[in-house]
């Protein structure tokens, strides 16, 4: 929520993938395309890899005051990007099978230096047709939104997270945060020798707080969670990748829900460097990508799956939206506000640590349940996170006797499009 009823303050933080970041693009593209957009001011984007080069393009448009531009420069670039002629397609099976079969054991693993630089130069190439970076100059007044872009370099162990406040972004500076160690050489550049940031920060957080935003947003490719234990290599593969690529993050965000507590159990005072953050993630569902190439997958290029992606990430972001709206009601209290949010099939029910009922299925049913449950002061707790997956989860708290302790939950909702069908309370996992 906004501080003194201006416009929230939102910083964007993109989380790396390879090809699976064409969701990150379908995200923003939606986002910006939104009228709700216009209620928030973008104060900052960071980007690892893939990543780095979506918070790219939408920071240059926002740059540029054109923040309507930024769907079509996403869409650009990952239409450039794809395998669109038949050598390209013949190369792109070629390295995603390469690289399954790495996976597997069933091919050797090659260095990047025994291969030609064609495919850092042809990237190069690609950001350039994008972009003047002769324009990109650094901005230490603040004047525009800051863009982080992370990456390691690989001989002192540094992270490293170039800013626009104090660097020149460049697209070395891209590329160093793309250079995947098997794929790519070592980018050098600006002082130093850098890999994928990927092993570094994916994506870059804490410093986004510098710009004391109301509240994060991340857009995650590497699920969090598994619903099955891995047990082919193919698996084993890809969960190891997702783990490692959301190490980091998971680092980063718990500091930002430590520093809330201890803003609320007045432990640290308010009003100054840092205040309260709200932070959302808008995940990429696990149902949804490439199952039969496990980690290879980041590298497909198909021009089918990267549209398919940026399809998801439209529709995902949609749902985000929507979520945002069901909350201000919620929090308003505003059981009519919600009930125009449900299906005519909705359905809810609760159990402990809240009052148990349900489940009840019908709209009615479901609006004098909201009620039951608005009179228990049952609301969202935003010093947790939200998080858009196949569902929308938040923490809840209730004062469920009056005089008595708050209870802790969790509320989640599942939105079809912009409708709500389903809306359960119960207890934190």
């Amino acid at each position: 929520m906004a501080r003194n009823d201006r416009r929230a303050r939102v910083a964007i933080a993109c989380q790396g993938g390879g090809s699976h970041t064409a969701f990150t693009a379908g995200v923003l593209k939606r986002l910006f395309d939104s009228d709700d957009i216009a209620r928030y001011d973008v104060v900052g984007l960071s980007g690892t890899s893939g990543g780095a080069v979506c918070a790219l393009l939408a920071w240059s448009a926002l740059a540029e005051g054109v923040p309507e531009r930024v769907g079509s420069r996403l869409t650009d670039f990952w239409t450039a990007n794809s395998a669109n002629t038949p050598l390209q397609r013949l190369v792109n099976s070629w390295i995603v099978s390469a690289s399954t079969l790495q996976n597997l054991g069933r091919a050797p693993a090659t260095s990047p230096y025994d291969a030609p630089t064609v495919g850092l130069d042809q990237f190069r190439d690609l950001l350039s047709r994008q972009l003047d970076f002769e324009r990109i100059e650094p901005d230490p007044q603040a004047r525009l939104p800051m863009l982080l872009i992370g990456a390691v370099d690989v001989l002192t162990g540094e992270f490293r997270a170039f800013s626009s406040r104090r660097d020149r972004i460049t697209a070395e500076t891209v590329l160093a945060s793309a250079a995947i160690p098997n794929l790519f050489r070592a980018l050098r550049t600006d002082g130093g020798t850098y890999w994928d940031g990927l092993f570094s920060q994916n994506p870059p957080v804490r410093e986004l707080l510098d710009t004391q935003p109301d509240e994060i947003w991340v857009i995650q490719i590497n699920p969090k969670e598994s619903a099955t234990e891995p047990k082919t290599v193919v698996e084993i593969a890809d969960r190891r990748n997702e783990l490692a690529g959301n190490l980091s993050l998971y680092q980063e965000l718990h500091y930002i829900e430590e520093m809330n507590r201890l803003l609320d159990e007045g432990l640290l005072s308010p009003g100054g460097r840092y205040g309260h953050v709200v932070v959302r993630i808008i995940e990429l569902p696990r149902s949804r990508t490439s199952r039969l190439w496990g980690p290879a997958s980041k590298l497909d290029r198909e021009p089918g799956f990267l549209r398919d992606l940026i399809e998801q990430g439209e529709q995902q972001a949609t749902e985000f939206l929507t979520a945002l709206a069901f909350e201000n009601a919620w929090g308003r209290h505003d059981a009519d506000g919600v009930a125009g949010f449900l299906a005519d099939d909705a359905e809810a029910h609760s159990s402990a640590p809240f009052p148990e009922r349900g489940p009840v299925r019908g709209r009615a049913e479901v609006h004098r349940f909201l009620l039951d449950h608005f009179a228990s002061a049952v609301r969202m707790d935003l010093n947790h996170k939200q998080v858009v997956r196949d569902r929308v989860t938040w923490t809840a708290r209730g004062q469920i006797e009056q005089g008595g302790a708050a209870v802790e939950g969790r509320c989640e909702v599942t939105f079809a499009g912009e409708t709500v069908t389903h809306l359960q309370l119960g207890a934190a996992p």
